[in-house]
């Protein structure tokens, strides 16, 4: 039985500490689509997407009536598409891009993941295929984000891959300089990536999944530390137990529009990721919440003991709320998508060095990271593998989302508007890790793998 104040306190949520479900994403299948003639097999895909999602967008719009709550997008995610491309006769991946493009805009969702391949171990010829048309298919879409999982814990790190990404990376973001280098912002690399990821850039639908389901994202940095600036005097257990009691309220509220979009669209309820995903508008922070527990500014002594707390809170808050908890779930770090992050930067109190330490205890990893347009692509394929060697050790998943801002230098300010922020060009090392990605090769799953 809800309370008139729980009501009311979800309402003050909404209205005021911009709680929202980020997104509602369907993940399609797309094994059945396989074909050798590649335009038979396009037109597949965007019959199958067109079928399964049409009431996608009008659904949750009735639900957002029905109960008050923001669904920010709505989106979906596919098969990734090198296993297609490897069935093709002909090797072109762009055809699938451009049908993935035209599906999403005849449904109107705002983004397509699936746009992938997964390499941790070795490649296929649809791997090496797709892999190589990213740029092209992310300069010439508007809807399709792209996604390589170059590592695992089980399989070690793909050091072959993580050379030719640093490349991808670079010319993605060359490719669309003339729109701030957005290919750029559209694409990560994973370590350990997971089948059932609600959030772009790195969704897709992973084979063991079924043949359509809903997963949600729900978000709430700003409601988190609203509970904590009306709870000053709290000390650090305190501070946890208000963080799980607010997850999982934030949790819950998912978990409903999960349930009523399943329902609705006759499709599988999947999971409900309880990542709290900020925003550049003002209050709705990771940094802040930090910054509430203590913290001058995020990035000084102390940020990562701050952010494993939030972090481990999180997730116990959100477990308790429903049992169908997946994704990525946790505390995202992304720096122009998050107002305290931006001036965090910008101040010079948070490097990509603490950055990268930081990701040892929250969810993903680097992402949304302006770095210098010069920046070689060793460099980059050498911040990848760092990252990479994080998740693989640590059994966690990690990413790589960085933007070459070219034609800029450290300092200077990238813009991509809406959730994807802005922020300034941060300093990386420029020490050449060239010998070291050249070598090529696996580096070997360490001894944590063996756990049969």
């Amino acid at each position: 039985m809800l309370e008139t104040k729980d009501i009311l306190e979800t309402i003050t949520m909404i209205q005021e500490e911009n709680l929202d479900i980020r997104t509602v994403t369907m993940g399609i299948s797309l094994l059945d689509c396989i074909d050798s003639n590649i335009d038979k097999a396009c037109q597949k895909v965007y019959n199958k997407i067109v079928a399964k999602a049409s009431r996608l967008v009008p659904e949750c719009e009735e639900i957002e009536k029905k109960y008050g709550i923001p669904i920010i997008n709505k989106r979906i995610s596919v098969t990734p598409i090198a296993m297609l491309v490897g069935a093709c006769e002909e090797k072109n991946p762009i055809k699938f891009a451009l049908a993935l493009e035209k599906a999403a805009r005849t449904v109107g969702v705002n983004f397509i993941g699936g746009y992938s391949a997964l390499v941790q171990k070795g490649f296929t010829e649809g791997d090496k295929i797709l892999i190589d048309s990213i740029p092209e298919a992310l300069s010439k879409t508007e809807h399709i984000c792209s996604s390589v999982n170059i590592g695992s814990t089980k399989a070690g790190i793909n050091l072959d891959a993580v050379k030719i990404m640093g490349s991808v990376v670079k010319k993605a973001a060359e490719l669309t300089k003339d729109r701030n280098c957005i290919g750029a912002a559209k694409l990560v690399v994973f370590c350990n990536a997971p089948e059932d990821n609600p959030f772009m850039a790195g969704a897709f639908h992973g084979v063991g999944e079924a043949d359509c389901v809903i997963n949600v994202g729900v978000s709430g940095p700003g409601v988190v530390r609203a509970a904590l600036a009306k709870s000053k005097n709290l000390d650090i257990t305190g501070v946890a137990e208000l963080i799980k009691r607010t997850a999982f309220k934030i949790t819950r509220m998912g978990q409903l529009v999960a349930k009523e979009a399943s329902a609705r669209l006759d499709v599988p309820f999947g999971i409900v990721d309880l990542s709290l995903a900020p925003t550049p508008a003002v209050g709705d922070s990771v940094a802040y919440i930090l910054e509430e527990i203590g913290l001058e500014c995020c990035g000084c002594a102390g940020t990562t003991a701050t952010l494993a707390l939030l972090n481990d809170a999180v997730k116990k808050g959100g477990v308790m709320a429903s049992s169908k908890v997946g994704g990525l779930s946790g505390a995202f770090i992304p720096v122009t998508e998050d107002a305290g992050m931006i001036n965090a930067a910008a101040c010079g109190s948070l490097t990509i060095e603490k950055l990268e330490a930081m990701t040892a205890v929250c969810s993903v990893g680097l992402d949304m990271i302006n770095i210098p347009g010069d920046t070689t692509p060793e460099v980059i394929s050498a911040i990848i593998a760092d990252e990479a060697a994080i998740g693989m050790i640590n059994s966690k998943t990690t990413a790589v989302r960085v933007i070459p801002a070219i034609g800029k230098k450290e300092g200077d300010s990238l813009s991509f508007g809406g959730l994807l922020g802005e922020g300034p060009v941060m300093k990386v090392n420029t020490g050449s890790p060239a010998r070291f990605i050249n070598r090529g090769g696996q580096i070997p799953a360490p001894l944590q793998s063996l756990k049969n």
